[in-house]
């Protein structure tokens, strides 16, 4: 059965997609069968793997709101071992048309059943806000990956997110946890980033990814080529971050 990780913060501009997409396609390469799923009406992680949202038949919309088969919305990258169920501008209306329907918080958890016995990972990248969508995926997942920048206001932001966390885990997933905090954009020239990276560890100890993500101009670079960073550079400092949290995750995972 897969393990599904919800890749989350209500804040932007973190490397949520980031991590979402790389970690994606490191997996794929360590021979894991992964599933992305973009959940963002940006669609980033849909454009990021080199797929325009326009020209997907369907999108992650389809198979949360209108109950389209999942498998009808897959499709298959050029990368190994993965596979994306596409976003688009339609999901910024989910929250208003799930409103009415029955089980609204269930939509998702429901649509992954039919495919989560083909996958060992299934990566969904959820949009900067704790909306109706986040909280389907916080419910349909077995873990939360919480990307934080190594910036003043981080702590703020986690704090938040572990309490909407707990929130959930008392009344909609019981068996949810925390896959692990994972620091980004981490300039070893800043003092401020060294700090971050300190308190983090204080707060979240056991929690805490080993791997931490620094700046680098190549991962920047990857998404407008629509690839992920170990295709568009595969020695990049960033290349080689991700593919060794992906050997963590693996390794927090094996059975």
């Amino acid at each position: 059965m897969g393990k599904i990780i919800a890749v989350a913060n209500q804040k932007g501009g973190v490397g949520k997609t980031t991590t979402a997409i790389n970690l994606s396609a490191c997996l794929g390469l360590k021979r894991k069968k992964v599933l992305l799923i973009d959940t963002d009406p940006q669609a980033n992680a849909t454009s990021g793997v080199g797929i325009k949202p326009e020209d997907a038949e369907y999108s992650s919309y389809d198979f949360i709101v209108n109950d389209t088969p999942i498998e009808d919305v897959i499709i298959e990258t050029e990368y190994t071992n993965m596979w994306i169920c596409p976003g688009d501008m339609n999901l910024a209306g989910a929250d208003l048309d799930l409103a009415e329907q029955d089980n609204r918080e269930y939509k998702l958890k429901k649509a992954l059943e039919s495919v989560k016995e083909k996958y060992d990972f299934i990566i969904i990248d959820c949009p900067p806000s704790l909306s109706l969508i986040t909280l389907n995926a916080f419910t349909a997942c077995d873990s939360v990956i919480m990307p934080i920048q190594c910036e003043y206001y981080a702590l703020e932001g986690l704090s938040q997110l572990t309490k909407t966390i707990k929130r959930v885990k008392k009344s909609l997933n019981k068996d949810l946890s925390i896959e692990g905090v994972l620091l980004t954009m981490f300039d070893s020239r800043t003092n401020l980033s060294v700090q971050v990276v300190e308190e983090v560890k204080k707060y979240f100890s056991s929690t805490v990814f080993n791997t931490v993500i620094p700046r680098n101009v190549r991962l920047s670079e990857a998404p407008s080529y629509g690839m992920p960073v170990i295709a568009y550079d595969k020695n990049s400092k960033g290349a080689e971050c991700y593919k060794k949290l992906a050997a963590e995750v693996i390794k927090k995972n094996k059975k």
